[in-house]
């Protein structure tokens, strides 16, 4: 049975704004002050939306302009918690975050694939790429138990190792 496409264009009016509250960043060139894993970014409106959106850059911000969960977001707000928030429930925050470090990596994999797709890959090479499709797509849909159990780590591994074999049909 074919997977279904995963859209891994974000969508921010559907998340929770989890990027902006569950990841921890440092004061650098990328972010103008740290912030801690689980901790609101001040710049975090009580809508979800960005207090300096168009002025990320100027503001010392260009790591969130750069940042995209590949569409992760919204899914563990909308698929995975039902629509919930850790607005309204608190202690939604680390789980919600424990997902999407997740999915965001699985995603990650997916935009990895979709590249090679685009490549002159042989049959054998054309059936390990379905078949990583497959363990990152399951047509049953993503709960916290089944991204909490899910090797994550270890499909990465595989696919870069599998990644690794189409250099040379990269120009």
């Amino acid at each position: 049975m074919p997977v279904a496409p995963i859209d891994l264009e974000p969508d921010c009016s559907k998340c929770a704004a989890l990027c902006c509250v569950v990841f921890a960043f440092d004061k650098s060139e990328s972010f103008g002050l740290d912030k801690a894993a689980g901790k609101e970014c001040p710049n975090l409106n009580i809508d979800n939306t960005c207090k300096i959106f168009e002025e990320r850059v100027e503001r010392g911000f260009p790591g969130c302009v750069s940042y995209t969960c590949f569409g992760a977001g919204q899914r563990v707000t909308q698929e995975v918690f039902g629509g919930a928030s850790w607005r309204e429930e608190p202690a939604l925050k680390a789980r919600m975050g424990a997902a999407l470090s997740v999915l965001r990596r699985i995603h990650e994999q997916l935009v990895l694939l979709n590249a090679a797709r685009g490549l002159p890959v042989t049959p054998e090479h054309s059936a390990q790429l379905k078949y990583f499709e497959a363990t990152l797509c399951s047509n049953d849909p993503w709960s916290e138990e089944t991204l909490s159990r899910f090797p994550i780590d270890k499909v990465a591994g595989d696919i870069s190792n599998w990644m690794r074999q189409l250099r040379g049909l990269v120009s």
